[in-house]
């Protein structure tokens, strides 16, 4: 059987989504490969010509998003894939999903952005999919609403081949990794970190200095996954916070069901951290403190690295907790709903 993995384009976190089901995939003996949309987009995007002697752009934004995308129909007609994942959906566009649904019996649309931006994701899963893979199924009846295709719950995922426990070299009290959306900023400049070793990374262009000044790296880059694993198994405690803005603005409406994706890698990376409370997290995490207000989050974390004993007990039983979170779990229950 093959499966080819459509890349989602950013190299952020829903990057490590595609490479974790292409490893999940591989490992249930699905030959995978990857459609690399996000060098197809870099190239049309960036390829220059001679226009009457001025060297300019070759394409406008959504001509490159087109060409690069539409990419994918010869690689579908030269390897001919049992299975086509695409991951985010954002570069995706109607025709071109019709057309491969006319060619392909499994056409997959796996959703990582629920809740924030189900509005959006529930306009595109009407299009032609053979199944919709959500995140959180906070508003899974919505995208029941406008297809026919199941459409199934599938929860974060650790890479084992990334996030494990190990000895690693110290490097801080508190690490925070993530993107540092207006709301998680106005959060943490409340939070009082004296007295605290803090390492922060991530996206944090436009941030205030009161909280760049944490960040260990040029406010240009990110972190990779592997580096952020890494962070985690150097450090003694972290946090989770959710952002509160939905479709790109401040929202009433943003909590969810679903644990983050950074709660299980860190647990499976034998970090303790302290969360914010959801559905989920409240019931595989119960071991692990929750926070309301940055006061709260900031006595937390200072009782935590006081107490190294209870703080390592707890994250041995938040590592177990999250054992079956895999990849290769979940892309076993996309392959049953399918039939496959």
């Amino acid at each position: 059987m093959r499966a080819l993995i459509v890349h989602p384009g950013p190299h952020f976190s829903v990057a490590d989504v595609a490479r974790g089901w292409a490893r999940g995939l591989t490992e249930l003996g699905v030959e995978v490969r990857t459609f690399e949309l996000d060098k197809l987009l870099d190239y049309f995007s960036f390829a220059y010509t001679d226009r009457d002697g001025q060297i300019v752009k070759a394409h406008t934004e959504e001509e490159a998003i087109s060409l690069a995308a539409g990419q994918i129909k010869a690689v579908c007609y030269e390897w001919w894939p049992d299975l086509v994942i695409v991951v985010s959906g954002f570069f995706m566009y109607p025709m071109l999903v019709e057309m491969m649904a006319e060619r392909h019996r499994h056409i997959v649309y796996l959703c990582t952005e629920s809740p924030y931006e189900d509005d959006i994701q529930i306009a595109k899963a009407a299009w032609p999919w053979d199944a919709v893979v959500l995140n959180d199924p906070t508003n899974i009846e919505g995208f029941r609403q406008v297809t026919s295709a199941p459409v199934i719950y599938a929860p974060h995922a650790y890479d084992s081949a990334v996030h494990y426990r190990a000895p690693a070299k110290h490097h801080a009290d508190v690490s925070w990794i993530g993107t540092c959306y207006p709301s998680r900023a106005a959060f943490l400049e409340q939070v009082d970190w004296s007295g605290l070793d803090v390492s922060f990374g991530g996206n944090f262009q436009d941030c205030p200095e009161t909280i760049t000044r944490f960040v260990g790296h040029d406010l240009d880059d990110c972190v990779d996954n592997d580096v952020t694993a890494e962070v985690y198994r150097g450090s003694l405690t972290s946090f989770n916070i959710y952002r509160a803005e939905t479709n790109g603005q401040l929202s009433d409406s943003a909590d969810g069901y679903s644990m983050g994706p950074r709660e299980v890698e860190m647990a499976r990376c034998g970090l303790f951290f302290c969360r914010q409370s959801r559905p989920e997290s409240d019931e595989v995490f119960p071991m692990l403190p929750t926070f309301s207000d940055p006061q709260e989050l900031g006595d937390q974390l200072r009782w935590a690295i006081a107490n190294p004993e209870a703080r390592m007990m707890a994250a041995e039983r938040a590592f177990a907790a999250v054992e079956d979170r895999t990849f290769p779990n979940n892309a076993r229950a996309l392959l049953q709903a399918l039939g496959l």
